[in-house]
């Protein structure tokens, strides 16, 4: 008579059971019954689920989701950034990431890690590192993400095709070219990683792999898949990184930071994204037509298309999804006009008393400060907020439902642009969860519009894991 035998411990180890007969063997994260009898030894597998890691490295903190192939939830966790040593008058921020990474990685549950068999990271979109290609060290402190070096804005442009998505002074390119004017020591062992690729380097060891999410504002042209001419005609192209779509395998884990957490030998490092691609992908809006809008201090919209669309003039360009494209914009109005007029409790408090059903006769365009970016790119926009009605719930009632003509206007242009026609929105970011503005949005928009389920970064990163490990 056979046994079946359950919950056996992952350790490399082989013992007889107490059960008459059976030899168990658990290797891999495989339970392997050889059921013995005096004829034949049949041996029977039960494998252990295979689970994904995603790690997203914020602008203040990075948090960690780990799932199964289902997409199932098996922990997650956060850290804060520590306190950057500072370097002179400079922060080394490399090394707060780097000290978080590993904090990630101890706080994962011991009993899941062998379970482990890919890893994903994404980083906040061109924030960029230079380092020695001889030893990975950083070579200057990192160029942040929402930094601008308006001093090499002038050569990028003499250099990239009109309204190129690397035409402003905080793209990736920019940084670079302000670096290597700036340079006087030997740069030829230098190399520019991302944000995630630098992490991801520390796991699995090979210099230069970057995806193409993250190398759109350096210039990489994710249509024809390749660096354009134009820029590889420059005397800095040895830097630029070889690139690949995100969530491909670049290798196995380092065998000393496989060992030091217990990560099975199988266990694979794959390309990441940036964290707003990553947020996107964890709302699972697969579909042509699929939107997300994050409704966080600002009003992001992202449309899942099958045309490509970029326009400088509106901060509008399009990340490639496989064989999709992924355009988005973002206008300034959003939750930071809120704050600076309700509390969080009067928000709570003053939605309740809203019909959503009935259209608002105000109009306004809530902006927190002078300018707009998009849908209307006007530097020189004042906010309008007035006139102010007594009933402070029709007050809010105005200024969620201009908003929501403001979201309405940007997926228009998008269309107007070259985009497919949006059809679903899901939503993320704090005001998901208002749903009387869900309904006002949704009678807005003439679409369906519901939260996301999942809205973490670190969620999208592990799905990548997920890809990369199939």
């Amino acid at each position: 008579m056979l046994t079946l035998l359950h919950n056996f411990p992952l350790s490399p180890t082989s013992h007889y059971s107490p059960h008459q007969g059976c030899k168990v063997n658990t290797r891999n994260n495989m339970v392997v019954m050889m059921m013995v009898n005096e004829d034949n030894v049949q041996p029977k597998v039960v494998e252990k689920e295979k689970l994904y890691l995603g790690m997203d490295f914020g602008t203040s903190g990075a948090r960690y989701a780990l799932i199964d192939k289902q997409g199932s939830i098996h922990a997650q966790g956060k850290r804060e950034y520590p306190p950057p040593h500072m370097s002179g008058n400079t922060k080394d921020w490399a090394g707060s990431w780097k000290t978080t990474l590993f904090s990630l990685l101890e706080d994962l549950p011991i009993s899941l890690r062998p379970l482990i068999y890919s890893i994903a990271i994404d980083g906040t979109s061109a924030t960029t590192i230079i380092v020695d290609s001889n030893t990975g060290d950083p070579i200057c402190r990192p160029f942040l993400y929402n930094e601008s070096y308006p001093d090499a804005l002038k050569v990028v442009k003499s250099i990239a095709p009109a309204n190129h998505t690397v035409c402003s002074g905080s793209s990736t390119l920019c940084k670079l070219v302000s670096w290597w004017n700036s340079q006087d020591s030997d740069k030829d062992s230098a190399i520019l990683l991302h944000q995630a690729d630098w992490l991801l380097w520390l796991l699995h060891g090979k210099f230069g792999v970057s995806d193409y999410n993250n190398a759109l504002k350096l210039g990489y042209d994710p249509e024809a898949d390749s660096y354009p001419k134009w820029l590889i005609a420059q005397p800095y192209s040895h830097m630029l990184p070889s690139v690949t779509a995100p969530g491909t395998s670049v290798g196995s884990l380092k065998e000393h930071v496989r060992m030091q957490f217990g990560f099975p030998e199988d266990c694979v490092v794959c390309t990441g994204t940036t964290d707003s691609i990553a947020a996107f992908l964890a709302a699972r809006a697969t579909e042509t037509g699929k939107a997300v809008t994050s409704l966080g201090s600002t009003l992001a919209v992202k449309l899942l298309s099958t045309k490509r669309v970029d326009d400088a003039r509106y901060g509008v360009y399009s990340h490639r999804l496989d064989d999709k494209w992924l355009v988005g914009g973002a206008s300034n109005t959003g939750g930071a006009v809120l704050r600076q007029i309700f509390t969080d409790e009067q928000l709570d408090e003053l939605s309740e008393l809203i019909d959503p059903t009935k259209s608002s006769l105000l109009d306004y365009y809530p902006l927190p400060a002078v300018g707009e970016r998009f849908p209307v790119a006007d530097l020189g926009m004042t906010p309008r907020l007035h006139p102010r009605p007594t009933n402070d719930a029709e007050y809010l009632h105005g200024i969620l439902e201009s908003i929501a003509r403001i979201e309405a206007k940007a997926y228009g242009l998008l269309k107007d642009l070259g985009a497919n026609s949006v059809e679903e929105v899901f939503t993320a970011g704090g005001g998901a969860k208002n749903e009387k503005w869900r309904k006002i949005r949704e009678r807005v928009l003439g679409l369906p519009v519901s939260r996301a389920v999942q809205t973490e970064a670190a969620y999208g990163a592990a799905l990548l894991a997920l890809k990369g490990a199939q």
